[in-house]
C-alpha cells in the first residue's frame, strides 16, 4: 500500500454527510494507492483501520478451511471497510482482499472512534450503511445456496463492473472460483456460457462487459435486491 498526495476522489458514503463535517473527516484522513491482492484484515485479528474506497473495491471473504474461502461482499465507493467499529468492536469478522487496485482513503481505528463519538451525523449515515451491508450479507447467503453458478456469476461480474468503472477488468478464473466458492470448471462453463451469448468477452485474465442489459437479465433477481436495499436507506 503508498501513501499518495494526489487529491482523493468520491466515496458516495462521505458525500450524504454535510460539507462541513465531509470536509472535516476526509481531512483526518489519509489517501492511499490499494494494491491487487492486498489482505487489509484478517478474521478475529484487531482493525487497525478503516478505509473509504474511491476508485478501489475490496472484497469481504470468509475462509472455510485451509484450502477453500468463500466472498460474502464486495465494498466499492459505495461503502466502507469496518463497519464492525460502528457497534464498538475492534476485531474484524471476515478477510477482506484487495479485489480492484486504486485510491481509498484511509483512517486510523482510534482517530475513527473519536469522529464517531462526536458526529451524529456519521454515526446515522453509517448505521444505515451498515443496516445495508447486513442484508446484502444475508441475500449473498441465499444467492449462494439456491442460485445456479452462471446467475451468480453474472450477479458478481454486475457488483464488480459497478465498483470498477469500466467495462474492463482483470480477473482470473481461480480468482472467480475462490470467490464463488465453487470449482474451476465451474466457472469456466458460465463465463463461456455468458461470452457464447456475446454478453461478456473473457481473454487471458481479463473480462469485458459487452452487453450490460444482457448480463442484468442473465443475473439473478440478489443483484437487483443489493441496490433497492442500498437506495432505500442511502439513496
Amino acid at each position: 500500500m503508498t501513501v499518495i498526495n494526489s487529491t482523493p476522489g468520491a466515496n458516495r458514503l462521505l458525500t450524504i454527510l454535510p460539507h462541513k463535517d465531509r470536509q472535516l473527516f476526509v481531512a483526518a484522513c489519509t489517501p492511499v494507492e490499494l494494491v491487487l491482492g492486498e489482505i487489509l484484515a484478517e478474521p478475529g485479528e484487531h482493525t487497525p483501520h478503516v478505509y473509504f474506497p474511491m476508485t478501489s473495491f475490496i472484497s469481504l471473504v470468509i475462509p472455510i478451511d485451509s484450502h477453500s474461502s468463500l466472498e460474502v461482499g464486495l465494498i466499492g465507493d459505495e461503502g466502507m471497510l469496518g463497519t464492525s467499529l460502528i457497534l464498538g468492536v475492534e476485531v474484524s469478522p471476515l478477510r477482506a482482499l484487495v479485489q480492484g487496485a486504486g485510491s481509498a482513503l484511509r483512517m486510523d481505528t482510534a482517530v475513527f472512534m473519536l469522529e464517531l463519538e462526536h458526529n451524529p451525523d456519521l454515526q446515522r449515515v453509517l448505521k444505515l450503511y451498515h443496516y445495508v451491508v447486513m442484508c446484502q450479507l444475508a441475500q449473498t447467503a441465499a444467492c449462494t445456496h439456491f442460485h445456479v453458478v452462471e446467475a451468480r456469476l453474472a450477479r458478481w461480474l454486475l457488483m464488480t463492473h459497478d465498483r470498477a468503472h469500466s467495462d474492463t477488468f482483470h480477473i482470473t478464473h481461480e480468482f472467480l472460483a475462490y470467490m464463488l466458492g465453487v470449482r474451476r470448471v465451474g466457472v469456466t462453463r458460465a463465463a463461456t456460457s455468458l461470452q457464447n451469448q456475446k454478453i461478456i468477452h473473457y481473454r487471458r485474465g481479463e473480462i469485458t462487459v459487452l452487453d450490460r442489459s444482457a448480463l442484468e437479465a442473465a443475473s439473478c433477481d440478489c443483484y437487483a435486491a443489493d441496490i433497492v436495499s442500498y437506495e432505500r436507506m442511502l439513496g
